[in-house]
């Protein structure tokens, strides 16, 4: 059973590339990056050598703890980092609870990031095993926690999967998305409001508590090496038999359970912004764009972030040693704009399979401008006055109020260089949206590789492109926020005439790409 899923995958990815050269270009892009990833950490843990062997230790067990807690968290906040371990498609297999445990589990320790993660955690025998022994039992220990990382994942995914599924539940996730970026930010947080400490003394408390938690007791008997490190790995092993157990109880019943999001919604209601809105198509796009902003979870978690994320910079920045003049204001502006714009950069992913009746007005490259000129206007009308709130605030900590005028033009003017942007990769690097939101899918199965180029590419870009009007504001020319209005409506105006070009041309080829089956 083993064997028969794991080639199962790796058919699956491979059929998934068979012929598609974006498909393929993402795929190396993505292994690539794994690989990087693999090696630096890797390095970082064998590096713990060099260091004093209780610091190197407390050091150890708190990377295992959050190791094994980002292996939980992030494919629940990701909305999945492997498509093809969603349980439900397997249901109507003959097959036991145990064996389909035992088979997801093997095929969820293959690929690039898995493999990648075990070769990060086999740094830490090099770093910290100071005895044959140690050695020894640090590649069993290795490979317990490795266990333990793959295990806690699918258990955890697989239980939440019909509650990710439900509308109540995706909002609750992009809530739950926020409060772990804030989670994470808090000992800087602390740091910048005066409690300071002594890093050393800080990871060794840490690590005093995280020592009795199983990734902590694996990278423990690393160090220890004898009677007691063997003690430390049956009580890991322990709680991945116990965690196994909880994992297949949890499949039991996901297979079982009617999936609640496929049922029919309530009573439909008008916008109330309809009578504003200009007439004809670019009405149209831009109503039915804020209907997507107000009822799907995905649109929101960006609106979320974006806020969250403005106000970490705000209060990481201030402090005794924290920044001082417009950057501490227009810093945390313009990066909210691009993470804002961003959305901006698979348009047309969203509408999925019913892009065609989209397609069948269009006539002519104008008729693509005006589709994407109202999606441009549908989240600007969200987006220019939040900036506006996140400058005045944003300044108003700073004890500046003057500030907020340059922050919130940069800031638009970031904006309109994102949204231009994300006109040209919507058309180049299109993706499917799944259908029904879980914890194992965020886009269809084998473009996660397109979704992770748009992105980065969306990204990269309006960092390019807005540089000449935010580093002169950056380097305290805020006069020079004065253009960034200007400039960012001719970014926009110029994506949409490139977007319309191309994606005219390749009308069939985007709605093939965001009709994929998810």
């Amino acid at each position: 059973m083993v064997g028969l899923f794991v080639r199962l995958k790796l058919r699956l990815i491979r059929g998934n590339l068979h012929g598609d050269t974006i498909k393929q270009v993402g795929f190396v892009f993505t292994s690539l990056a794994a690989l990087a990833c693999a090696i630096v950490g890797f390095t970082l843990f064998a590096l713990l050598r060099l260091a004093d062997p209780g610091v190197a230790a407390d050091i150890g067990i708190v990377a295992f703890t959050v190791f094994t807690i980002a292996w939980i968290f992030v494919p629940l906040l990701a909305f999945g980092l492997d498509e093809t371990l969603d349980p439900s498609r397997l249901a109507l297999f003959p097959l036991t609870t145990r064996q389909m445990a035992t088979g997801l589990f093997a095929a969820s320790a293959a690929g690039p990031w898995p493999l990648a993660s075990l070769i990060v955690l086999a740094g830490a025998v090099a770093g910290l095993a100071s005895e044959p022994g140690g050695v020894l039992i640090g590649v069993v220990a290795v490979v317990l926690q490795f266990s333990l990382c793959l295990v806690a994942s699918r258990a955890v995914t697989t239980a939440l999967s019909a509650s990710l599924r439900s509308r109540r539940g995706r909002d609750a996730l992009a809530v739950g998305a926020v409060l772990v970026i804030l989670l994470f930010q808090l000992p800087g947080l602390l740091a910048n409001q005066g409690f300071s400490g002594d890093p050393a003394e800080m990871v060794d408390a840490a690590a005093s508590v995280l020592r009795w938690a199983p990734p902590g007791m694996a990278a423990h008997a690393i160090v220890d090496g004898g009677i007691a490190g063997l003690g430390e790995l049956v009580i890991v092993a322990l709680t991945v038999a116990v965690l196994a157990w909880l994992w297949i109880v949890a499949l039991r019943r996901a297979l079982v359970t009617p999936d609640s999001s496929s049922q029919s919604g309530g009573s439909v209601r008008r916008s109330r912004l309809g009578g504003l809105l200009p007439r004809g198509m670019l009405g149209a796009v831009v109503a039915k764009e804020l209907k997507y902003a107000r009822r799907e979870p995905r649109g929101r978690v960006v609106w979320f972030t974006s806020v969250a994320v403005t106000g970490v910079l705000m209060l990481s920045l201030r402090g005794p040693d924290g920044w001082s003049g417009p950057v501490f204001v227009i810093g945390p502006a313009c990066l909210a704009a691009m993470m804002i714009g961003m959305q901006a950069a698979n348009a047309y992913g969203i509408d999925g399979r019913s892009l065609w009746m989209n397609a069948v007005a269009f006539a002519t490259e104008r008729d693509v401008r005006t589709d994407l000129a109202g999606r441009h206007l549908a989240v600007a009308i969200i987006a220019v006055p939040l900036l506006l709130v996140l400058s005045v605030v944003s300044s108003v900590v700073a004890g500046e109020p003057v500030w907020a005028v340059p922050a919130v033009l940069s800031a638009w003017g970031v904006l309109g260089v994102g949204l231009g942007v994300g006109a040209v990769t919507s058309v180049i690097l299109p993706y499917t949206f799944p259908d029904r939101l879980n914890a194992f899918s965020g886009a269809a199965p084998g473009q996660g590789g397109e979704a992770f180029l748009g992105s980065f590419g969306a990204m990269l870009g309006t960092s390019v492109i807005a540089l000449p009007v935010f580093l002169p504001v950056l380097f305290g020319l805020t006069w020079a926020s004065a253009l960034a209005v200007p400039y960012g409506f001719l970014a926009a105006w110029g994506g949409r005439r490139l977007g319309g070009m191309i994606g005219n041309n390749r009308l069939p080829d985007i709605i093939a790409a965001v009709s994929r089956p998810t």
